[in-house]
């Protein structure tokens, strides 16, 4: 099931994953372009047209009530929402040591200098409808804007047929202190939160994922607002000794592998048996599958394995791919742990599957992907936030280092920057 690669050609790898990522086309640019320009032209009523023509649906009032709130969790069922109350408490847990503090540094003759850590305003969380609904994106993307701070976190998804929003969304919505919740869905959902509306506020960040049109209005608004990321197909790769189990394994694999025709599963380990053995169990769980053949095409295009010769080549390897889960099945995991420095999330050890990471372990499966893990982190309270600096002279420190910033502004032909000092330093001013 899985076509091995021969480690010393390994960078096939990376280019097998490379091949996944395309452009977003300049048709589907354009098309999102013109929504975004009736909508930010043309606001609420642009978005009652594109809602009717792409949903089937003419929605009069986009904002859910608390009535309709009530009505919709009032459907959900128990056991579901005692696991999503467990799975905030661990997301707050974990995403509470994550906030950072304002600090002020004191200097000689009176200066001082410092930075605050102030939330965002306002951030918009973008939640996709259509047949599959994920509320555990929406506490994944609310939940790290909540404990930063945010006093406005807005929802938007697309209402059914009925012009409705599904029970376990709501419920995810309320669990998540989301403020106002929004019928909407699409490029449109995107334009009103970056342009506001007559109904819709604008928004200053916007996340969460949706469809190639979301992703390519996200990419089109991103400098007037900001956003999370253009997220590309998921991805897992699995580092095997040999005393990790076949069946787990497989079962880790075949996880991503149902996601998505074009997402990844790939697997390193020291033991050919192992290989083997897990290529015997993804044919038999995969058989079972509802989504078999989503699996069975993503294996056969992107299902890669790699016998090495020890742990340390298997994460040299995955640190060159940067994948978006890592799992580090082995028996000490945390004596690799130092050596990974590229990869969204590092799930560790026999029994920790990515889906805990995924639903209720508490971080966050917002993660990078492409390879970009090599540079960016997964989404959490530093999302959103943002850093301001402030600074203090006095009179006495402008006189004593005042010569050094008109030097430097000279030089660099600036001569208004240089005289903003030296008039402060020819006149006796008070602070």
């Amino acid at each position: 099931m899985l076509s091995e690669i021969q480690k010393d050609n390994s960078k096939q790898l990376y280019e097998y994953l490379m091949s996944r990522t395309q452009e977003i086309s300049n048709e589907i640019l354009q098309t999102a372009n013109t929504i975004l320009t009736d909508v930010r032209t043309h606001g609420d009523a642009a978005c009652r047209k594109y809602t009717k023509q792409f949903d089937g649906i003419d929605m009069e009032t986009w904002k859910v009530s608390q009535q309709e709130l009530d009505e919709a969790i009032a459907q959900c069922d128990p056991a579901f929402c005692e696991a999503m109350e467990k799975a905030k408490a661990n997301l707050v847990y974990f995403h509470k040591a994550q906030r950072q503090q304002s600090y002020i540094l004191q200097k000689e003759m009176g200066v001082y200098l410092g930075q605050r850590v102030l939330p965002l305003e306002s951030v918009g969380i973008y939640v996709p409808g259509g047949r599959a609904q994920y509320p555990s994106s929406v506490l994944m993307n609310a939940i790290p804007a909540h404990v930063a701070g945010v006093k406005r976190i807005v929802m938007v998804t697309p209402p059914d047929k009925q012009g409705k929003i599904h029970p376990n969304i709501a419920f995810a919505a309320r669990l998540a202190n989301v403020t106002d919740i929004y019928k909407i869905g699409g490029a449109q959902a995107i334009g009103a939160l970056a342009y506001g509306t007559e109904t819709i506020p604008a928004v200053d960040k916007i996340v969460g994922p949706g469809n190639i049109f979301v992703a390519a209005a996200k990419k089109l608004v991103f400098g007037k607002v900001d956003i999370d990321m253009i997220a590309g197909p998921s991805e897992i790769l699995v580092v095997a000794d040999q005393q990790a189990d076949p069946v787990y394994l497989a079962a880790d694999l075949l996880s991503q592998a149902e996601h998505d025709p074009m997402a990844s599963a790939i697997l390193l380990t020291t033991s050919r048996q192992v290989l083997e053995k897990t290529n015997q169990e993804l044919a038999k769980q995969s058989a079972v599958l509802p989504k078999r053949a989503i699996v069975e095409e993503s294996l056969k295009n992107y299902g890669k394995s790699i016998v090495c010769d020890s742990i340390e080549e298997c994460i040299e390897i995955a640190n060159a791919i940067a994948p978006e889960h890592l799992e580090l099945m082995v028996a000490d995991p945390m004596k690799y742990l130092g050596q990974v420095v590229n990869a969204g999330s590092v799930f560790m050890g026999y029994y920790t599957c990515e889906s805990i990471g995924d639903y209720f372990g508490g971080t966050n499966h917002v993660l990078p992907t492409s390879g970009t893990a090599r540079f960016s982190s997964a989404l959490g309270v530093d999302s959103f936030i943002k850093k301001s600096c402030f600074l203090h002279y006095t009179k006495e420190a402008l006189d004593a280092y005042g010569h050094h910033i008109m030097s430097m502004a000279e030089q660099e032909q600036l001569r208004a920057h240089a005289n903003a000092v030296k008039v402060r330093m020819d006149h006796d001013q008070r602070d």
